[in-house]
């Protein structure tokens, strides 16, 4: 009875050794000199090696699929020539859309990775050594270990699946080059076929000895350590990564109206003296109008007091752009570190409210940078503090900001009188504020590229992305680099995995730039440019900023307190000689009693000055 041919439902070999096996000696040595040359280029240039990756795999499905169909002709079997009219599609479809399928490369990859792992498991129970039983046993195992870690970081997948591809194509072309010099030798010597296909002179048994049982012990060793390894370094990563609980996710139904309290609960983290911190989630509006939810913390003085209490409206600087990045998230959000001058507000009365803005804790997209979501949010929380039971605020309204914060801070002054008129708005202090986003961006574009400024541009490009629908992403970011974009956003600066961004960055620095055209241009261009703070301002205003700041030019903060004079408005400004973008902010910044001082006064209605434009004149500090 004659023997069934067996299914497979996969190639035996790539397309480039069924090319190769029966290639010319002389062909074969040339291409594995050009591949090692590759290997070599593409390990040096991850970015790039994304690309080959794809176009390999693509070219990869075509040619095994043929190979296997005009290997098949004469059989009466359906099953293989579907299976490899499958693989044509695939390649083609690869091939295609080349884009697309780059962004689904890491979770294939730890598929594939998962698969492999358990079909080693499986070859680790056939007849073999023991020193081969177990480094196949090893080899399965680490290969579901590190698909397990390869979905928890898809970025550091892209790059690794480059390298690896640029390293495993080195090795082909040596392994080739040498097998080939190998036969062209013994074809001088011995064999009578000058021309003979590479394939017949490889085919040789390696034998097992004391050496190479003893060599693969020590791979096992290596494989199990590196597994180790990886295992609880992804464990301590993920333990510092905060994680929004189950507080911050809203009801399915929640009031229709802004500015409405959800739920309050106690806050677990560090208080200032003599006061309590409530965490707030509420209703509010996001960019467009549309509903939204944000959570908030509010810090109330304990000591009793006769009457309703004025409000100072706390907007927080870039703390990243991820659920996780919020402030109540974190331990020592209502502390005098984090917000300046807590101590002073709380000794006088007031309540602090300091907004998460939507997106952070609760779920939603972030409005980086975008005025109207960010000041909205701020608002909100003001309205919906009005809620909590035991507590009685005026309507009388300061708002701080810091950095992105004082953008937020700004805006809110814009919005306050139409948004929210039961807010009496009486100012707003901004600490080194972002006040135009596209001079900002201009500014940055000019620098040296470094992994925390690629940081950076994510954190604002991402959010501009998915609030704006005119703005794709593949028009700013470099083929293939749209999954190392996207997960720098879903880290924040105090998590340890922030540094898996900034070593990503710095990994493919050395290829391409992650960005390509001009950020500054376009629809992303222009929408940077509609959050500039343009005012004007109908309550006074307050600037401050370090002439050494490293974030914000200080030239920039010069020019917005210029403009806001020529227009007429009533701005007060104060320049600190070797204060950092932080500075001004922190415990013992000279600018803090002006702060409170100039804040008390706004929000008691005393006679202070208001307009340095008028006492200097625009331009001077």
């Amino acid at each position: 009875m004659a023997r069934k041919p067996s299914v497979r439902l996969l190639p035996r070999k790539g397309a480039l050794p069924i090319l190769l096996d029966r290639a010319p000696v002389p062909v074969a040595i040339i291409v594995g000199f050009g591949l090692i040359l590759l290997g070599a280029l593409i390990v040096t240039r991850p970015l790039t090696s994304i690309v080959l990756l794809g176009i390999y795999v693509g070219c990869s499905a075509v040619v095994s699929g043929l190979a296997e169909l005009l290997g098949r002709r004469g059989e009466r079997a359906w099953w293989p020539r579907l299976v490899a009219s499958a693989w044509l599609l695939a390649g083609a479809i690869i091939l295609l859309f080349l884009e697309r399928s780059l962004q689904l490369l890491p979770p294939a990859m730890a598929l594939l990775l998962v698969l492999g792992g358990l079909a080693s498991l499986g070859d680790a129970l056939s007849p073999a050594s023991v020193s081969q039983r177990v480094l196949t046993l090893a080899w399965g195992v680490s290969q579901i270990v590190f698909g397990i870690l390869a979905l928890a970081w898809p970025d550091v997948t892209v790059l690794v699946v480059a390298v690896v591809f640029g390293i495993r194509t080195v090795l082909y072309g040596g392994s080739l080059a040498a097998r080939a010099i190998r036969a062209e030798g013994a074809q001088g010597t011995a064999s009578p076929e000058a021309n003979a296909p590479l394939a017949a002179s490889t085919d040789r048994l390696h034998q097992s000895s004391f050496w190479m049982a003893a060599g693969r012990y020590a791979l096992t060793a290596v494989l199990l350590a590196v597994c180790a390894a990886g295992w609880a370094l992804n464990s301590w990563l993920a333990e510092g990564a905060p994680v929004a609980d189950a507080f911050y996710d809203p009801p399915a139904t929640v009031p229709a109206e802004h500015g409405r309290l959800i739920r309050a609960d106690e806050f677990a983290g560090q208080s200032p003296p003599d006061a309590d911190v409530m965490r707030i989630l509420y209703t509010t509006r996001d960019a467009f109008g549309a509903p939204a939810v944000a959570s908030a913390l509010v810090i109330a003085p304990r000591e009793d007091q006769a009457g309703a209490r004025p409000v100072v409206a706390w907007n927080h600087g870039t703390t990243g752009v991820a659920r996780g990045c919020a402030p109540s998230l974190r331990d020592a959000s209502a502390t005098h570190w984090a917000i300046p001058a807590l101590n002073d507000a709380v000794a006088r009365g007031w309540v602090v409210v300091a907004t998460d803005y939507s997106g952070q804790g609760a779920p939603g997209v972030f409005p980086y940078l975008i005025g109207a979501g960010e000041a909205r949010s701020s608002l909100d929380a003001v309205l919906a503090s009005r809620e909590l039971e035991g507590l009685a605020l005026r309507p009388e309204t300061v708002a701080w900001g810091h950095s992105q914060g004082g953008h937020a801070a700004l805006w809110m002054a814009q919005l306050a009188e139409r948004y929210a008129p039961e807010i009496d708005f009486r100012g707003t202090a901004a600490l080194a504020p972002v006040t135009a986003p596209l001079e900002l961006a201009q500014e940055l574009s000019v620098r040296d590229a470094d992994p925390l400024l690629s940081v950076l541009v994510s954190w604002v490009l991402v959010p501009y992305a998915d609030t704006y629908p005119e703005i794709d992403l593949r028009n700013y970011v470099a083929p293939g680099s749209r999954t190392i974009v996207r997960e720098m956003t879903q880290r924040c600066p105090s998590e340890p995995g922030v540094m898996v961004s900034v070593l990503t960055s710095l990994g493919v620095s050395e290829d391409r730039p992650l960005y390509v055209g001009d950020l500054t241009a376009g629809p992303l261009g222009e929408r940077l440019a509609q959050n500039a703070v343009t005012g004007p301002f109908t309550t006074p205003v307050l600037v401050a900023w370090g002439d050494a700041d490293e974030v914000i030019p200080p030239r920039l903060q010069q020019r917005f307190v210029d403009r806001l004079c020529e227009q007429g408005d009533r701005v007060r400004w104060a320049v600190y000689g070797g204060y950092d973008h932080l500075r001004p902010l922190l415990p013992g910044s000279r600018f803090l009693p002006l702060l409170v001082n100039w804040t008390e006064s706004q929000l008691l209605g005393r006679d202070a000055p208001t307009d340095d434009c008028a006492r200097y004149g625009a331009g001077s500090p």
